[in-house]
């Protein structure tokens, strides 16, 4: 008999208050949202008001200004999220349901176009405050990780984004007709927890090195290095989390049961690893520019 394990089902909601008919809820994902930006934050602060870590001993920008950026960082990420998987998911159905695109209560947010998001909200308020951006987006890439983690372990626990038929014994048997849906497979499908895969190499791994090299390696003293490494870190992570992780429906097909967006023969690449090699390309440009340029 194959080991699998039965999903958790803690529930989407934390709790619930129905106001006058209208019922308000807080759900695990938008915790994950709000306890990623404060932490984020707290790390980001305290890299701020460390002066040893940067080059001249001079803080890219004050705490004060780190504390202004917080409501351009939430709109770049929900906004730039949303747009995101707006553009490169669903493109032709938004297109029809125009009304449907500022739902996100319903669903559907892209990193990549969250990470898009804050990188023009932090390019336009560098550019109004007089920040130099390089050093600022190391900044950023110090609060990521974090982010992305709890994010990661909010999509497990909503049982959406997971991963192909598995037969390992850490396989999961996520609920709902969707992920049952396995063809050959019969009886209960289990899964690749391909959340928790993205949550330790993006979250956990990732997050590690950058402070390590951040704090114990003099990473920030060569501005963009350390966002250089974020970006392209995050790349090669999705990168491989892609092999294990179900493709979105609206790319599978009977004949590209993959869900590939690109085909070369019997290889392919999926939307999240077709994103994700310009993520690894710009990454490792910037590294070796703040190599060379210091």
């Amino acid at each position: 008999m194959q080991f699998v394990i039965p999903f958790p089902g803690i529930g989407n909601e934390i709790f619930s208050i129905d106001i006058g008919g209208f019922d308000f809820a807080l759900r695990w994902y938008a915790l994950a949202y709000i306890v990623g930006i404060i932490i984020g934050y707290r790390i980001v602060l305290r890299a701020v008001r460390a002066p040893h870590l940067w080059r001249d001993e001079t803080p890219p920008t004050t705490p004060e200004l780190l504390e202004a950026f917080l409501t351009w960082a939430i709109l770049g990420i929900i906004l730039g999220g949303r747009l995101g998987f707006v553009l490169f998911y669903q493109p032709a159905y938004y297109l029809q349901n125009p009304a449907e695109i500022l739902q996100v209560w319903n669903g559907g947010m892209s990193f990549h176009g969250g990470f898009l998001g804050v990188v023009i909200a932090g390019l336009i308020f560098c550019k109004k405050h007089g920040i130099k951006m390089l050093s600022f987006g190391d900044l950023m890439a110090m609060a990521a990780p974090i982010g992305l983690f709890l994010g990661r372990l909010a999509n497990f626990n909503s049982a959406e984004l997971w991963g192909r038929p598995s037969t390992l014994p850490w396989a999961v048997i996520f609920p709902g007709r969707a992920a049952q849906d396995c063809p050959g497979v019969i009886g209960a499908c289990a899964r690749h927890p391909s959340q928790l895969y993205e949550a330790t190499m993006e979250g956990l791994i990732l997050g590690a090195l950058v402070l390590f090299l951040a704090w114990r390696r003099d990473w920030l003293k060569k501005p963009g290095q350390l966002m250089g490494l974020f970006i392209a870190g995050y790349g090669v992570s999705r990168f491989v989390v892609e092999f294990f992780r179900q493709a979105d429906a609206q790319f599978i097909t009977a004949t590209n049961p993959m869900g590939y967006v690109m085909q070369f023969g019997d290889f392919g690449l999926t939307k999240g690893q077709q994103l994700s090699l310009p993520m690894i390309a710009i990454g490792l440009i910037f590294i070796l520019y703040a190599r060379k340029r210091t």
